[in-house]
């Protein structure tokens, strides 16, 4: 192997380890809708790329479940508004130590955009 190739080899793998960051713990998200804003609180706890926890806001309470996978943060729960179910849709980037954002699909009740920030 070409030393060109070897250092490549070791800079993408320093670049992967740098986004590789535990997202476990409190965050408070500000979420915008069209309808309004809110401050969710999520409980994140990691274990490797998989993803489980809780959400506090609008929606009552609920566990949820998803992924990190480098900087791409994926996670949902299910939320119950009248008598129609809906599953709740996270998807976002982490930025750096304590800081993430993305957009959310409520399933039919609407879309938001997010910013998360870890306590």
């Amino acid at each position: 192997m070409s030393t060109i190739v070897r250092i490549a080899l070791v800079l993408a793998l320093l670049s992967t380890a740098v986004f590789a960051e535990d997202i476990s713990g409190k965050w408070i998200f500000n979420v915008e809708t069209t309808a309004g804003s809110g401050t969710p609180t999520f409980v994140f706890k990691q274990d490797g790329e998989k993803l489980t926890g809780s959400y506090n806001g609008t929606f009552g309470s609920a566990e949820l479940k998803g992924t990190v996978k480098g900087s791409d943060v994926e996670f949902s729960f299910e939320t119950t508004v009248g008598d129609q179910k809906s599953k709740v849709v996270y998807k976002g980037k982490i930025e750096g130590p304590g800081k993430m954002k993305g957009s959310a699909d409520y399933g039919g009740l609407g879309e938001a955009t997010w910013t998360g920030s870890k306590q």
